[in-house]
């Protein structure tokens, strides 16, 4: 992947999410008022999100012979980066990290979606 693949994550606080590079193009009352309150009709749509560590193919009878305790030989290898997905569309790669009890994921690159 190109450096062109990785895009900076929104700064939804109010602060400007403008490039240096390309502030001088945009009026500064222009860069102020893209803000969250304009994304806040869609805080409440649901979206589908998940994290694919890896994956295995198999045959139907190997799937019923699993049981507790059976190891699943995934395609990737430990520390490499897992995959994440918001509804079937991968967005970033991440690494899993543990957060008190619970697993989380720290996004490393950020997908740029192709639009044809």
């Amino acid at each position: 992947m190109t450096d062109d693949s990785k895009l900076p994550l929104p700064n939804l606080d109010g602060s400007s999410t403008i490039p240096p590079d390309l502030a001088t193009l945009v009026p500064e009352d222009e860069v102020n008022s893209t803000s969250a309150a304009e994304l806040e009709a869609v805080f409440d749509v649901p979206v589908k999100v998940s994290a694919v560590l890896g994956r295995a193919r198999m045959d139907v009878g190997e799937l019923l012979r699993l049981g507790p305790g059976a190891v699943l030989e995934l395609d990737r290898k430990v520390g490499e980066a897992i995959d994440l997905y918001v509804n079937n569309r991968l967005i970033a790669r991440g690494e899993v990290v543990l957060v008190e009890d619970k697993l989380g994921i720290t996004m490393t690159e950020i997908i740029k979606a192709d639009r044809n």
